[in-house]
């Protein structure tokens, strides 16, 4: 399998979905057919650097993504002193080559992206910061079933987290735990914070979940999302060779292509056991108000980074914590935080370091999506 195979799946990343190009693009350096597992010619940057350049990958939902980052650009070039150019690039292979041979400065990354992109150009990357979703720096995939039988307990209207390392089932609801209900189908966001989620006047399944081992799924058909899914395959495969279970041949794998189409699947009865991010059952509410009664989440792989912002690392060290300064400071205000939720579902900045990302680039290896 190509490393470039690794490129294409990347696509699949960020917590909303991305893909398309945006109405208006600046050209970017083409992908080449294999990207080299070694670094480009170093780049000098000069001590009078006079131009940044930040590149992103456009959502579906936001084709618009050019004048959006804008004030952005402009508050980093107030910031910085000099000019930052934004751009949106037509995919994650183009940011990534982009990056890597010294044409762009800073780059916003899915996990799986980033991981990539250090993998091909192994000193050229640095990462800055993590975007924060529903008030963490990280998420996890979640084992769902349809089957209440596997619990060891009646299930209960809670969520998983995972607390000191260790997956938990959390009960309660907003005023108990708003974080957790934060990753509940059945709570959505209003003006004044969490409120229960009602469409049409029908009020969502608040989701329940239950305490159940994951070796139940062995011998079973699991659906999974794309081969290329963190959250939605490599994590809970990784997790279960882990746990002596073969993903291959203990249990049936399919594919169902999407998150979305996991939740789909299992509500429809195609089978009893998938996996996916976080809550996505949140995808399916809009027609089926009963699907976190229905579809029950019983476990949760660990922590996964969330989308990375980064730089090369030639850039002066002065400038980067400037560029991270600058950007924390923005989506904490009103206006920024309202343009990068719509944009990519971030809702504040953590700091990041690149080791941060091994357990990503082992999941990958062991797939072998850097193989020759």
């Amino acid at each position: 399998m190509k490393k470039t195979f690794l490129i294409l799946l990347c696509l699949s990343m960020l917590l909303v979905a991305c893909g398309g190009s945006a109405e208006e693009t600046v050209e970017e350096p083409a992908a080449t057919e294999e990207v080299e597992t070694l670094d480009a010619p170093a780049t000098t940057v000069a001590e009078t650097l006079d131009k940044i350049v930040f590149g992103f990958v456009p959502s579906a939902e936001q084709a618009q993504l050019l004048d959006n980052i804008q004030p952005m650009m402009d508050l980093l070039s107030d910031g910085l002193g000099i000019e930052v150019e934004g751009f949106v690039t037509s995919d994650y292979s183009g940011l990534l080559v982009a990056m890597g041979s010294g044409q762009a400065d800073v780059g916003a990354f899915a996990t799986l992206g980033y991981v990539t992109a250090m993998n091909a150009f192994p000193t050229r990357f640095e990462a800055i910061a993590k975007s924060v979703r529903y008030g963490s720096g990280s998420y996890h995939g979640t084992w769902w079933t349809t089957d209440a039988s596997i619990c060891k307990s009646t299930p209960v209207i809670g969520a998983f987290e995972n607390i000191n390392g260790v997956p938990t089932l959390v009960t309660g609801s907003t005023t108990a735990s708003p974080d957790v209900a934060a990753l509940q189908v059945g709570w959505g966001f209003g003006d004044d914070g969490l409120i229960p989620e009602v469409r049409d006047g029908v009020t969502t399944s608040p989701g329940l979940a239950c305490e159940a081992d994951i070796s139940v799924v062995t011998g079973e058909e699991v659906l999974f999302v794309e081969e290329g899914s963190t959250s939605g395959y490599l994590y809970p495969a990784l997790q279960l060779k882990n746990m002596g279970i073969d993903y291959v041949n203990g249990i049936t794998p399919r594919f169902a292509g999407s998150h979305d189409g996991v939740i789909a699947g299992l509500y429809n009865g195609d089978a009893k056991f998938g996996v996916t991010y976080d809550d996505a059952r949140r995808t399916l509410r809009k027609t089926n108000a009963d699907v976190g009664e229905k579809v029950i989440a019983f476990a949760i792989t660990d922590e996964i980074p969330n989308d990375v912002i980064a730089v090369r690392t030639d850039l002066p060290e002065d400038m980067k914590q400037k560029i991270y300064d600058i950007l924390a400071e923005y989506i904490a205000t009103d206006e920024g935080l309202a343009i990068m939720d719509e944009i990519y579902g971030w809702t504040d900045l953590v700091p990041a370091v690149n080791s941060e990302f091994d357990v990503v680039r082992e999941a990958a290896e062991e797939f072998g999506l850097y193989d020759d």
